[in-house]
């Protein structure tokens, strides 16, 4: 009797749908083949197995095999050019596509005398920049992430120079490098040189030798007139002359700014025809330092603002300031948190009166009373250009608030006046209110602790409000300003 057939296996069925059996699934072995046919005078047992295409397929283990294993030429190329960059720099002789490659793939740890001349990529300094720094305010540089890179660096490298101790050529080797981006120099420590402790001789008890300034360094600060001189766009000076974080090793003689330091610093400025902006600040400036630093800027051809805010300058210092009004262009002056009197408010108010390029004039913090408040008064009633007056904390009371409404009344280009902490007072503030009432240009007028009622500070504000309302709308629609005056008048317009 014959077998019923049997069914196929699980290894069977897969050879007779040409899939592949891996090890473990369904059968002991990996593939099966049909068997091979009995031999003759044996009986056959089982069903014949008909005839299949037998096939392969192939699963590679990494899902992202591909056929293009070796790189590419250009890749290895640009592999190359990377890895020897420093001692073999090519760059422009590449497609824009192959340098994008390359700098992408450069390290900021470069030697800037490779790179500073070569790559002007703005995406590499970026990374550079932003390995060295973990705040970067690329706005306050132009925009430009280059021009941040060497500002800081060169800041940096003067922040931490001693005389007499660091090699000045550290400096003087980076100006080929930087001269072409550097605009501005901010440094705000000068380290004095190193002093060797002295012998303190028998029955000296005194502790007190570092207060004055008669142990005076033996070596000046580092001086910029060679720096200064190599960078050709250079347009803004901000220094200060002191040491940061000293802790215990206080003394005196770290905050000098030698009568040398400002002979030199004199000569830089003057020099430097294309400086726009100084700033000295915190450095002990008085009324012979400040002359002598005036003095070099007399007839310079492109200063547009001085800063020697925070120093000692008085009188005569707020003098040679007056007459520098008279021989420049300077268009921002600060002297705020100095010792200027009523005498050299009076200067500078002569000098003003005839002065056509200053907008700005800051005399915060001094002390010039009425008596130098009223000058100045007098000189707005024909200056036709400051736009920004400071005169907060300078003892100034009514007197000065009758003339200065008077002012008001008439003058056509103040824009900004602050005369907060002073002495003004109830009836200062009603002449104020009076004189601001016909006045259609002046925008903000700070009276805050001036002891000024506050109906009078509110009327104020209420009418500034209508004048920077007004200016809003001249602005926006400047074409119907102009037709409305011309239909009208200017007698009758909206001033």
């Amino acid at each position: 009797m014959q077998e019923p057939p049997t069914a196929p296996t699980t290894s069977q069925s897969s050879v007779s749908q040409g899939h592949l059996t891996t090890p473990g699934q369904g059968s002991n072995t990996g593939l099966q083949y049909p068997k091979s046919p009995p031999a003759p005078g044996q009986a056959s047992t089982k069903t014949k197995v008909p005839p299949v295409r037998r096939m392969r397929r192939i699963i590679a283990e990494d899902a992202e095999w591909s056929l293009a294993i070796v790189p590419l030429l250009t890749e290895l190329c640009i592999q190359h050019i990377v890895k020897n960059f420093q001692n073999n720099p090519i760059l422009n002789q590449l497609l824009p596509e192959h340098q994008q490659k390359v700098l992408s793939h450069l390290s900021p740890d470069l030697p800037l005398t490779v790179t500073a001349n070569l790559i002007d990529d703005e995406s590499y300094w970026r990374r550079c920049c932003a390995q060295r720094w973990p705040v970067c305010h690329v706005t306050r540089y132009g925009g430009s992430w280059k021009r941040m890179f060497f500002e800081r660096h060169l800041e940096n490298l003067l922040k931490l120079f001693i005389p007499g101790t660091t090699d000045p050529s550290v400096i003087l080797s980076l100006v080929p490098l930087c001269k072409r981006y550097v605009r501005r120099i901010q440094v705000d420590q000068f380290l004095p040189p190193v002093q060797l402790p002295t012998t303190s001789q028998p029955g000296d008890q005194s502790d007190s030798g570092s207060e004055g300034e008669g142990d005076g360094p033996t070596q000046d600060h580092y001086q910029l007139g060679d720096l200064v001189a190599g960078l050709s766009h250079l347009e803004e000076l901000d220094l200060a002359y002191g040491v940061k974080d000293c802790g215990m090793n206080f003394e005196w003689n770290l905050f000098l700014f030698t009568f040398r330091d400002c002979q030199s610093l004199a000569a830089t400025i003057k020099a430097c025809h294309t400086l726009k902006i100084f700033r000295l600040t915190r450095s002990k400036v008085g009324d012979e330092k400040a002359r002598i630093l005036i003095r070099s800027l007399l007839d310079h051809p492109a200063l547009e603002e001085l800063d020697l805010s925070n120093n000692f300058i008085g009188d005569r210092g707020a003098r040679g300031a007056a007459k520098l009004l008279s021989h420049s262009r300077l268009r921002i002056l600060n002297l705020a948190n100095n010792q200027v009197r009523a005498p050299g408010a009076q200067a500078l108010a002569h000098a003003l009166e005839h002065n056509t390029c200053l907008v700005s004039l800051n005399l915060r913090l001094n002390c010039i009373e009425d008596e130098g408040g009223q000058a100045l008064a007098h000189a707005l009633q024909t200056n036709k250009c400051l736009t920004t007056l400071h005169l907060g904390g300078n003892e100034l009371s009514e007197p000065t608030a009758t003339l200065l409404s008077q002012v008001l009344s008439v003058n056509t280009t103040l824009t900004s006046i602050n005369l907060s902490c002073n002495h003004i007072g109830l009836d200062g503030g009603k002449q104020l209110l009076e004189g601001i009432s016909d006045n259609k240009t002046l925008l903000e007028f700070d009276l805050r602790l001036s002891d000024v009622a506050q109906e009078s500070e509110y009327l104020i504000n209420q009418a500034l409000h209508a004048n920077r309302e007004a200016a809003r709308q001249r602005v926006l629609n400047p074409g119907h300003f102009v037709s409305f005056i011309n239909a009208k008048g200017p007698q009758n317009s909206v001033r």
